[in-house]
């Protein structure tokens, strides 16, 4: 028996494939990127492919700073150490006692958060409605009086990892107060210039040679952030609630989100190198000492590593962590975060922000390593082969690959 075909299901089907076929686009390709492969003495190749400011046609190089996004938390933690190594902060102890006021989960009123739970992600402090990005005259104190700021179900000491933000904020307040500077002028002088940095969170402090070479982040074909012409942003932090920009209200430690911890570095690859060259050292870098090597190994080990339940990773991406720095790859079931494909051990950040990927990470059994960025992507780019996102997985490859020349 034979039967007519229905043309109305045949017209549904073609039209169902062709509307999923349209989806299936090439990626647009990078407006920018940059990388550099080092060892523990300098450089092993480097290279630059792209535009830093498509309004001039500027090309980028591996000298431009760039907001890295969340590689500055890296940094931040270097400055937390050398603190450490002063006596003037300790990593243990209730950061209430240095902020002056009391930073407690409202579901858990009595347990202390230390800087070691800031750091790596496990103090319950949890982002919403990009609160972390707090006005000028704004308080930190208010923020986190706020229980949306906080994490019900897990408290500080719980060893629950959710990747937050707000976290660095409150450490660059705590940083703020026991230095009594502005966090952008102490990370300046204390972190950056130290090893011979021209690096800066939100523009103030950095050189105007680096200023007239920022590299310009895009999504879809729009400026988004830094693109400044050369010139110096009018404001560099986030305007009060009437639109006014005056920094001598500024108090130390009433606000460390000023500057963007979380995120504001404006550094180069090369520059980025540098930091990974310190590590490698063991706290030193061209004969200046930084950080002591007991430093660096509390910096790079883990603090936390996922059990299959003890934390949220991000599709696989975050599965073991340390004081600002993350571990991989993680050999467990739910993690995907091997973005080379080698099955290499590596420590070190990656940063994701504006249309922009970027990774400072470190083979310390080879004493290699790799710092890159890509720009000009859109807001949830195709993922990789790994919980990495493909353009970020195709700079990071293309940077391993020149440590063996």
């Amino acid at each position: 028996m034979c039967y007519e075909p229905d043309v109305r299901w045949l017209f549904l089907i073609l039209m169902l494939f062709s509307a999923g076929c349209a989806t299936v686009q090439p990626a647009r390709p990078p407006v920018a990127q940059a990388g550099v492969a080092f060892d523990m003495s300098g450089e092993r190749g480097s290279f630059a492919d792209g535009l830093a400011d498509p309004k001039s046609n500027r090309a980028v190089t591996v000298d431009d700073p760039v907001r890295v996004a969340s590689v500055s938390k890296l940094e931040v933690a270097i400055g937390v150490m050398r603190l450490v190594e002063a006596g003037k902060l300790d990593l243990d102890g209730d950061v209430s006692r240095w902020l002056g006021w009391s930073l407690r989960n409202p579901t858990y009123p009595d347990r202390p958060i230390n800087l070691t739970m800031l750091l790596s992600h496990t103090a319950s402090v949890r982002d919403h409605e990009d609160q972390y990005a707090i006005p000028l005259g704004g308080s930190l104190q208010a923020v986190t009086a706020d229980p949306a700021s906080w994490d019900a179900a897990h408290g500080p000491g719980d060893r629950y990892f959710a990747y937050s933000n707000l976290n660095f904020p409150i450490v660059a307040s705590v940083i703020e107060r026991v230095t009594g500077e502005r966090f952008d002028i102490w990370m300046r002088r204390e972190v950056l210039e130290p090893m011979k940095l021209d690096a800066c969170y939100n523009w103030p402090t950095c050189s105007d040679a680096a200023v007239e070479r920022a590299v310009v982040l895009t999504q879809d074909g729009k400026p988004v952030k830094d693109d400044l012409g050369g010139q110096r942003p009018p404001c560099p932090v986030v305007p009060a609630a009437d639109g006014s920009c005056d920094l001598d209200t500024w108090r130390a430690g009433a606000n460390g989100a000023l500057f963007a911890p979380q995120g504001g570095l404006r550094i180069s690859a090369r520059g980025l190198a540098r930091v990974g060259r310190m590590l490698l050292n063991g706290g030193t870098l061209d004969g200046v000492r930084i950080l002591s090597s007991q430093s660096v190994e509390t910096l790079l080990a883990p603090a936390w590593r996922f059990d299959g339940r003890n934390g949220d990773t991000d599709h696989g991406f975050y599965c073991s962590y340390g004081l600002a720095t993350q571990q991989i790859p993680t050999l467990a079931r739910g993690c995907s975060d091997d973005p080379v494909g080698d099955g290499i051990d590596r420590v070190g950040h990656a940063g994701d922000a504006y249309g922009l990927r970027a990774g400072l990470w470190l083979d310390r059994a080879h004493g290699t390593g790799v710092a890159f960025f890509v720009t000009g992507l859109p807001d949830n780019p195709p993922r990789g082969r790994s919980a990495f996102r493909r353009a970020e997985e195709a700079a990071f490859r293309r940077a391993v690959s020149l440590i063996g020349r």
